[in-house]
């Protein structure tokens, strides 16, 4: 059985338990998730935990009734006449999101009736393992000037097992949300008054800075330059490029001196007005631009989520401009990249990558885009990886690879991506030329790409991922000195001085408590090393050094720290 199917068929079930018990509740939509599924109502009576036990039963009593799920077609005037009737506007206005042509269909169930596409399990007696977890607000397509609905989540399964190892993942998930270790960590703040903003803390900004550095050090290792573009831009290059009429809705936009700007929610035009300052010739090719460049996107304040999906954020973005007969060793030279970097994070297991191919609303005339595609497929199989086609899904300038990791609870994760542009570099959009062997004038191959993604999106997964543990290299402080006594300080201190010029991550706890509560305090904060000084090891210049993991090491000269520390420093992976 497909689980997404029963997982679909379980938020049917549960939508029609809460329209048992109230009536008045008007329904939107009921998808499955990657861990179970959900279903908007906008009903009077407030939902909450007190209310689960009763849904749960009703719906046990829909799944022994064994109804059929039913399949209905009926036109657009007998579907929006048959809702009216009913009472249930969410729907009607679902109905005219059905493109025309498009079969419109409601799945009957006992005498629930529901608009949706299917497919379904054969009955409701499929439905036998469910559990209700939780229950949220939700704005009406994600935007929050429509009203507010209820969300109500679920998991389902095929046994009791399985949802109770659903049940493990999903307490082990609230555990490891980035959102309560960044509070509990002290990474950073999110603001209500300044949505989608991120507020990094001193520690958080840490992280996110050797993140950025390690990134800077790979790239340019492989052959990148890195540029800066400013972060607005006018109205004209944005139309040039295409971005204004498929992106506009999702920018910020600015007016100065009656000339219209707006933030940029990418840098792809910032890179090709750097290759467009001067003439360009084919020796020259392929030039890698890579930049930090810093984004903003209007996304709607419903669909933000933590650090994970904000309007605010930092790509490890780059830009390569290249000829026609370079584009198969590029992209197989970003892939190794990529897994390179993946592997020293642990996600080297389990990638998968996708071919997204044109969608409906894209730039570019067919027999381009195929030729694109066939291109970037031909440079993935170059590369040694596998694909599986995403049709539809591609840029509306060019086809892509998507790449996606698997995080530590088996949760896949998109970041990676590469991207074949024939179309921003054309004469019809940027005008972007170099100088042939044959002294002609040319238009090179556009290749955007980044392996992170967001660096804050990523930085979200790795603390899900580490549960805040951080690995030496990554951990915010890397090393805490731990005086026993004020008499101690000034050795401490030192101590902290001299870690510091080696260019440790490194922080002093001189709080009036005792031993055990401090070291109790750098265990909770998930420092990986402490050390330890007493009156002893003042007096020897020796260190006792503590570790998050395996606690008590021992007295030991300090060089015989530094080197245990270097080599656990040096570890990725």
């Amino acid at each position: 059985m497909d689980i997404k199917t029963l997982r679909h068929s379980a938020a049917h079930v549960m939508a029609y338990a809460v329209t048992q018990l109230w009536p008045d509740a008007k329904l939107d939509i009921g998808p499955s998730t990657d861990d179970g599924f959900y279903y908007d109502f906008d009903l009077e009576h407030r939902l909450g935990e007190e209310d689960f036990a009763a849904i749960e039963a009703k719906m046990a009593e829909i799944a022994r009734a064994d109804y059929p799920f039913e399949r209905i077609e009926m036109s657009r005037e007998e579907a929006r006449k048959f809702l009216e009737g009913r009472g249930q506007t969410y729907k009607i206005e679902r109905l005219a999101d059905i493109p025309e042509g498009e079969a419109i269909s409601f799945y009957k169930c006992g005498d629930y009736w529901d608009l949706c596409r299917g497919p379904h399990v054969p009955s409701t007696g499929c439905v036998k393992a469910f559990k209700i977890t939780s229950v949220a607000g939700s704005y009406y397509r994600g935007d929050s000037r429509n009203p507010m609905m209820q969300r109500l989540y679920g998991i389902a399964a095929e046994s009791q097992a399985d949802i109770d190892a659903t049940l493990a993942r999903i307490e082990e998930a609230k555990r490891r949300d980035h959102r309560r270790l960044g509070v509990e960590l002290d990474l950073f703040h999110l603001d209500p008054e300044d949505p989608g903003q991120i507020f990094w803390h001193p520690k958080g900004w840490a992280i996110y800075v050797a993140l950025q550095e390690y990134m800077r050090d790979k790239v340019r290792k492989d052959g990148y330059q890195e540029v800066n573009t400013p972060a607005i831009m006018p109205r004209s290059l944005w139309e040039r490029s295409g971005h204004w009429g498929h992106y506009q809705k999702n920018m910020f936009v600015t007016e100065s001196e009656k000339r219209v700007f707006a933030v940029k929610p990418m840098n792809c035009p910032g890179a090709l007005e750097i290759f467009n300052s001067r003439l360009r010739s084919y020796k020259d090719l392929p030039l890698r631009l890579a930049e930090f460049g810093h984004c903003a996107r209007n996304e709607p304040s419903g669909t933000l989520h933590g650090i994970m999906r904000v309007r605010g954020f930092v790509q490890d973005d780059a830009h390569i401009l290249c000829t026609e007969e370079q584009i198969e060793a590029e992209v197989a030279k970003f892939c190794r990249l990529l897994k390179d970097v993946y592997k020293d994070f642990g996600f080297d297991k389990n990638l998968t990558v996708k071919l997204s191919t044109m969608p409906d609303d894209h730039v570019g005339d067919e027999k381009t885009w195929q030729h694109a595609e066939a291109a970037l497929a031909a440079a993935c199989k170059s590369a040694g990886m596998d694909y599986e086609i995403q049709p539809g899904e591609g840029a509306f300038y060019g086809p892509k690879l998507e790449f996606t990791l698997v995080d530590a609870l088996g949760r896949p994760w998109q970041c990676g991506t590469i991207q074949l542009d024939y179309q921003l570099p054309s004469a019809e959009r940027l005008n972007a030329e170099y100088i042939g062997a044959d002294n002609q004038k040319h238009h090179p191959v556009m290749l955007h790409r980044a392996v992170l993604g967001s660096l804050e999106r990523f930085l979200g997964i790795l603390i899900e991922q580490y549960a805040g543990a951080f690995p030496v290299w990554l951990a915010p402080e890397q090393v805490r000195v731990i005086p026993i006594a004020d008499a101690q300080l000034p050795q401490a201190r030192e101590l902290v001085a001299k870690l510091v010029d080696l260019g440790v991550r490194v922080d002093i706890d001189e709080k009036a408590d005792k031993l055990g509560a401090k070291i109790r305090r750098a265990q909770a904060e998930k420092v990986p090393f402490m050390l330890v000084l007493g009156k002893k090891e003042a007096e020897s210049g020796m260190v006792a050094v503590r570790t998050r993991d395996e606690g008590d090491k021992g007295a030991m000269p300090f060089d015989d720290f530094l080197a245990m520390f270097r080599a656990a420093a040096a570890k990725r992976g």
